[in-house]
């Protein structure tokens, strides 16, 4: 058994996180802490986790850095809200722990970057350079010997799964890139907003966050990494009326001398392997995702436009937060990457 703890656990994604680990038979959760219910057990606080086995009857503590130091967790789930995890990654990765942070805090990997997006200074620069980008099917090397790996964002997940192997191969032209994304609400967070009511999400569709949605940061990095050049691109996010679940839609033009046929040779060859990345024919549908750790992708070349299409689907708390974040952990600790997942 691998023991771990989780700091932050009363919001959706780590109320996922909670939910796969209690089901994950190679995990001991020895710590859960959450400021807003400190004393009460899990199973009062998440009733999905009643009848789940011991963790339903732990109880959550405070957040004390000494709480979790004095405690035998090996590796951390940092489920905070942005800006928060960079007061437990330093001190827990300087005494030897491992450190899965499902915030944006550790995602970029230049300073001013971050600033610019975030409108502070990053509280830990140092340790945000040698921290690794956290999606398994592009840094797994990285990830498996990581001190702290920053699990990607939920929007950039669906657009970068589709677009590297793309860019990797030179099949697509970097310079002329469209993204639109449509989120559940929970991608939002459990926060009392109230353009985040019912009454006003339900029966409605709207963009937001243009036209620098923080996310583009982490998204223009690792499509720039993969193009080997810069790379810019158009980002539109929308809150669609439901629960949970990201689809998105990439538009981009063929590189010079590549076909429509390459650009499903390169996805299938990338993926072929990947335990947790589905190509399709049909376009990906959210329902089919929802509640799992895959991501579905599928392809359409217009020919009027000389674009091409490019279709995914994942669940934002799953393959976007928490199941992505146990992936990572599962390639960190030495398990089989699909343990507590399928």
């Amino acid at each position: 058994m691998v023991n771990v703890g989780i700091v932050g656990a009363n919001g959706y994604s780590g109320e996922e996180l909670c939910s796969i680990l209690a089901g994950h038979h190679d995990v001991s959760v020895r710590i859960v802490t959450s400021r807003q219910h400190s004393g009460k057990s899990l199973g009062s606080v998440l009733p999905r986790l009643r009848g789940r086995g011991d963790l339903a009857e732990r109880v959550f503590s405070e957040p004390h850095l000494e709480a979790l130091l004095s405690s035998d967790a090996e590796y951390f789930f940092l489920a905070l809200p942005h800006g928060l995890a960079s007061e437990f990654a330093l001190p827990l990765v300087d005494a030897g722990r491992r450190v899965i942070d499902l915030s944006a805090d550790f995602r970029l990997r230049d300073a001013a970057v971050y600033q610019e997006f975030y409108g502070t200074p990053h509280a830990d620069p140092e340790l945000l350079k040698s921290a690794v980008y956290g999606i398994p099917e592009l840094h797994r090397d990285a990830i498996r010997t990581a001190r702290l790996v920053a699990s990607a964002g939920c929007y950039p997940t669906s657009i970068l799964l589709p677009l590297i192997p793309l860019l990797k191969a030179g099949v697509v032209d970097a310079s002329d890139i469209l993204i639109a994304s449509a989120s559940g609400v929970s991608g939002a967070g459990r926060s009392a907003d109230t353009s985040l009511l019912y009454g006003e999400c339900n029966e409605s569709l709207r963009a937001y966050g243009l036209p620098k949605h923080r996310h583009l940061a982490e998204i223009e990095q690792e499509l720039s990494l993969a193009a080997g050049s810069p790379t810019v691109v158009t980002f539109v996010p929308h809150l669609a009326p439901m629960t949970r679940g990201i689809h998105t839609t990439i538009f981009a033009r063929l590189a010079a001398g590549h076909a429509e046929a390459d650009v499903l040779t390169s996805l299938r060859g990338a993926y072929e392997e990947e335990d947790f990345v589905r190509i399709g024919d049909s376009p990906p549908d959210t329902k089919n995702v929802n509640g799992t750790n895959f991501c579905d992708i599928s392809a359409r070349y217009d020919f009027r436009n000389k674009r091409m299409i490019l279709l995914s689907a994942i669940d934002n708390l799953g393959k976007g937060a928490a199941g992505q974040a146990v992936q990572n952990f599962n390639i960190m600790a030495g398990l089989p990457e699909t343990s507590g997942l399928l």
